[in-house]
């Protein structure tokens, strides 16, 4: 009796302190995404047009490594359907994280400016959660699926066996890749605490953010560890693709958890940092 007492207080416990406030996140999320999707669907027109400019863009990427690949067989030691995955992955990376993470992380130097931010201290949630989550691009999801279609396609005309593992693994690693977009830009966007022109990063992200739809191979020396292990775009989309084509490399992948562990407490700790001088300046 006593030992299923105690077995009914463990679970009450984690319930209380896990799975409620997840639940209760998840609730806030999905009603920030409901409200979103209602208010771009007042304009589709806008809707629509940045869809077609999205698709586009992705196309224009696809049919320049056509071209290429007419000149050459292999660049970097890439085929042409395993570079033509590569860059799908890195799409579906960007589409995911433009999808749900982006547009907040690049208005959060006019919440700052404005003071608007003073909302989101005000309720009983977390503020980075809030701050992260509150919009949502609909838009977006049919580009998530134009670029999970062309991975399929690719993965169908690789001239290498599948690796199974890799692809069971796909999907955790693509989420691994966005984990650390958001980091860097949540990094970036938070220096709008110290600074009045932090939104002018965000071209200059757009501009080194074309490196990750590059071979890893191609780079050499000090370039190489830079995009690898101080600034990890090369691990976003290479890792995920070159897993699916030449099997699990154990450690690739550590490398992948370690650096996006390392970012999103270094995320985490430069925007509570800037939190507490936002809650200074305007007391």
């Amino acid at each position: 009796m006593r030992r299923g007492n105690q077995a009914f207080c463990a679970s009450r416990e984690f319930w209380l302190r896990f799975l409620m406030p997840l639940t209760r996140y998840a609730r806030i999320w999905l009603a920030q995404i409901r409200y979103s999707t209602v208010r771009e669907l007042m304009f589709k027109s806008n809707f629509l047009l940045w869809i077609i400019v999205d698709l586009a863009w992705f196309g224009l990427s696809l049919a320049f490594i056509q071209f290429l690949y007419l000149q050459v067989n292999t660049i970097a030691g890439w085929g042409k359907w395993e570079m033509i995955l590569l860059v799908a992955t890195n799409n579906l990376v960007q589409q995911i994280f433009q999808t749900f993470l982006m547009i907040n992380c690049t208005n959060l130097p006019e919440l700052v400016r404005s003071g608007k931010l003073d909302f989101f201290l005000a309720q009983p949630a977390s503020p980075q959660f809030l701050v992260s989550t509150r919009k949502f691009e609909p838009g977006s999801v049919v580009s998530c699926v134009v670029a999970i279609i062309v991975c399929i396609v690719a993965i169908v005309h690789l001239p290498t066996p599948l690796s199974w593992l890799g692809l069971a693994l796909y999907p955790a690693l693509v989420m691994l890749g966005v984990l650390i977009h958001y980091a860097l830009m949540l990094m970036l966007m938070s220096l709008s605490f110290w600074m009045t022109r932090a939104s002018g990063f965000i071209n200059a992200y757009y501009s080194v953010f074309q490196v990750a739809r590059l071979p890893r191979e191609a780079f050499f020396g000090w370039t190489r560890i830079v995009f690898t292990w101080a600034v990890p775009l090369l691990l976003i989309a290479n890792v995920p693709a070159h897993t699916l084509f030449a099997g699990v490399q154990w450690g690739d992948l550590a490398g992948l958890l370690a650096m996006t562990a390392i970012l999103c407490t270094l995320s985490r700790m430069v925007f509570q940092a800037g939190l507490r001088r936002y809650g200074s300046a305007s007391s």
